[in-house]
């Protein structure tokens, strides 16, 4: 292993001089890239402690949480912190009218009333190891792209087959960095029994809702409680028993109060889930004149449709609040990266960029014969795939957010998989049930044609014509007078019978769907092609570059991942100062109860007043927000944000408004990562909802 480590760092990097703020580091390399920039910003560990084969490390501490979180072991009982908005699925999966966890928080007292979450679960990282020379074996120069990316699937199966452990629930993956230049192997155990522990109502957890959504101040109570639980002999287990005990982790972080103070040291470890840092001015170009633009205008239109029936009823509220969610959060953040790419210049700065890769290669023949074509395939590859690109979109964004076609997609793959007809009734069930669950036909009646209607009128696709030749009005009127898709009743009495479902309008046009978007992938196929070369040779080519002067970072791609900075205030703009946290004052002076995303409950209003602040005071306020000049981005969502003795100080939940264009080009000057105080997290959990429970089972350091 070790010899692995220090082989690729040598390939890599040899001297590090990036900031500190900027990067997402990979734990087995911080030994010999960061740690002794980290303890001069104030970091007490050593490198071992952050990640170590032999030991238990802080790594053990830290999980990836459902499909696309951060979330962080915080007590010897497996007592995981994440976001509100992290857990916001599955406490909606619980809610119903009568116990509505999303508007009134819930709490369990004991662990008798801690809520099982089938389907829930949390990823440990046991190890990571480089395997680039066993990836790449038998790989040439001479292979096609296809040849080359079948080879590398067939060493990497191999590698993946070998340390796969299903007794030990152990799984293996191997992960491309750097466009395909290094592999390295992660090694998971998952647990498949996780319970809802506790959350803020909504009005905390969401509090500034989608106007306060990227912004800073900040004043949201962004966090939400489950538990891991294990069988008898503290092993993971894959479903719910409820035999099954607490888990007993191998680490646990240490929850701090004593805060921080402008300049300090915080580190950041979790699961980014995608940048794309060496991004090139022809992808700019399509993000800020078509993938943006589409998003940004399809999912405006299908929000406001949801949101009138999710404000006139608590039903369609509890049904849609985690469609809504998902939707706007991605929408908002598309609005604020075309803003700062526009503002910021972030094109003409990769233009630089590019000029001083083109110079470098061509000063030199050998590097000229090795990287001169990258940016030319990168160019015609993004410029031939983008029409296709735009139709894909299109289908993704409008035609695939029509409902009932997304439980037709389903239906429709259940019938193709070869299986028992009883089995196959078993599964249809699943699927109906989970769909009709979060289904409100007269919501999806408004929704259904305004989609069709967009896709018809903007995505100038052969397709409309190919699902029936119907307008968009015939086509929902079709849909809501003739397919099974749209109610329950209907759609299990054809699951009894499984009789011929090949005219039902949903069926037909998602074959359809299914039949034009296999045409355009296919079409985009030689493009890719042309990418993944000129995207791999772009990458090595800076690699080479930059050798001996600085270090560089793969792109996130949601593998676990440190950043470490300093908690730091920032210049907005001209005469625009904000400070590095905000306080509870600061949620009372926001409050309007006619405002649903900044209602504050009454309760917290009169703790305020009363200054029944407990422990968790600060100069006669509780703080609530930080800010930390930390890299971050998608899935670092619940990442714990730690103090130089790796102890937990806050919960990573945002990026900043004025640099929302970090996934591109990170802004040291703007960039901020958004994080709910610790004390904050504690002091909603003891004096607002009274679970001291919760609290006597961490560990807090003063």
């Amino acid at each position: 292993m070790k010899k692995l480590f220090i082989a690729a760092v040598a390939l890599f990097v040899t001297v590090f001089t990036a900031r500190a703020d900027e990067g997402m580091w990979l734990l087995p390399f911080v030994k010999d890239l960061n740690i002794k920039d980290m303890q001069k910003k104030g970091f007490k560990l050593s490198a071992e402690q952050i990640y170590s084969l032999n030991q238990n490390a802080l790594k053990d501490a830290i999980v990836i949480f459902g499909g696309g979180c951060t979330g962080e072991i915080i007590s010897p009982e497996g007592l995981v912190l994440t976001n509100h908005h992290c857990g916001y699925g599955t406490i909606q999966s619980h809610s119903t009218v009568e116990h509505d966890y999303l508007k009134n928080g819930f709490w369990a007292k004991t662990k008798e009333q801690e809520i099982p979450s089938p389907g829930l679960g949390v990823i440990f990282v046991r190890k990571i190891e480089d395997v680039t020379t066993r990836v790449l074996e038998g790989v040439t120069d001479k292979m096609t792209e296809q040849e080359r990316a079948a080879k590398i699937r067939e060493n990497s199966l191999q590698i993946v087959t070998k340390n796969t452990n299903k007794e030990e629930n152990l799984t293996a993956n191997v992960s491309s960095m750097f466009g395909g230049n290094q592999y390295l192997m992660f090694i998971n155990e998952r647990f498949g029994d996780v319970r809802f522990v506790g959350a803020p109502p909504s009005s905390i957890g969401k509090f500034g809702g989608e106007t306060d959504n990227w912004m800073w101040p900040r004043h949201t109570g962004d966090f939400s409680l489950f538990r891991v639980y294990a069988n008898g002999e503290n092993k993971s287990t894959d479903n719910y028993e409820k035999t099954n005990k607490p888990y007993q982790p191998k680490e646990h972080l240490k929850v701090s109060l004593k805060g921080y103070k402008e300049g300090d040291y915080a580190m950041i470890m979790g699961f980014p889930g995608r940048t794309n840092r060496y991004m090139t001015t022809w992808e700019i170009d399509q993000t800020l004149e078509q993938d943006n633009p589409i998003r940004i205008y399809v999912r405006g239109e299908r929000q406001k449709l949801m949101w009138e029936d999710m404000i006139a009823s608590d039903e369609v509220r509890i049904k849609y609040a985690n469609k809504y969610a998902g939707s706007s959060n991605y929408w908002k953040n598309s609005i604020g990266m075309s803003r700062g790419l526009k503002k910021l210049d972030v094109r003409s700065k990769k233009q630089a960029e590019q000029d001083v890769f083109v110079a470098w290669v061509n000063a030199d023949p050998s590097r000229k014969a090795k990287y001169g074509d990258a940016l030319v395939l990168i160019e015609e590859a993004v410029k031939g795939r983008r029409p296709a690109a735009r139709e894909l979109q299109y289908i993704s964004e409008a035609l695939m957010n029509v409902e009932s076609f997304q439980l037709a997609s389903r239906a429709n793959a259940i019938l193709n998989q070869k299986m028992a007809p009883e089995k196959q009734k078993e599964e249809l069930l699943k699927a109906g049930e989970a769909f009709f669950k979060n289904y409100n036909q007269s919501t999806d009646r408004k929704i259904t044609p305004k989609l069709l209607e967009i896709f018809v009128a903007d995505s100038k696709s052969p397709l409309i014509n190919q699902m029936q030749g119907l307008n968009a009005t015939q086509l929902t009127k079709e849909i809501f007078d003739n397919s099974v898709f749209v109610d329950q009743d209907k759609y299990n009495a054809w699951v009894a019978t499984l009789s011929n479902i090949d005219s039902d309008p949903a069926i037909m046009a998602v074959r359809a769907i299914m039949a034009r978007g296999g045409e355009l992938s296919q079409g985009q196929a030689t493009y890719n092609q042309k990418f993944a070369e000129g995207h791999r040779k772009y990458l090595a080519g800076l690699l080479e570059m930059n050798k001996g002067k600085k270090s560089m970072y793969p792109d996130a791609n949601f593998t676990m991942r440190m950043t470490y900075g300093q908690v730091l205030p920032y210049w907005a703009a001209d005469a625009v100062f904000y400070n590095y946290y905000t306080t509870l004052g600061g949620v009372v002076a926001k409050r309007n109860n006619d405002d649903p995303e900044f209602v504050v409950p009454d309760k917290l209003v009169e703790l305020w007043k009363s200054k029944d602040f407990g422990q968790y005071a600060v100069n006669g306020d509780v703080p609530v927000a930080l800010l930390s000049n930390n890299d971050i981005t998608g899935g670092n969502s619940g990442s714990p944000v730690m103090n130089g003795k790796g102890e937990l100080i806050g919960l990573a939940f945002d990026g900043n408004w004025e640099a929302m264009s970090g996934d591109i080009a990170f802004e040291p000057e703007l960039q901020r990562t958004i994080s709910v105080d610790i004390r904050y997290v504690l002091f909603i959990i003891d004096k607002f909802a009274g679970a001291n429970n919760l609290i006597q089972e961490m560990t807090i350091v003063k």
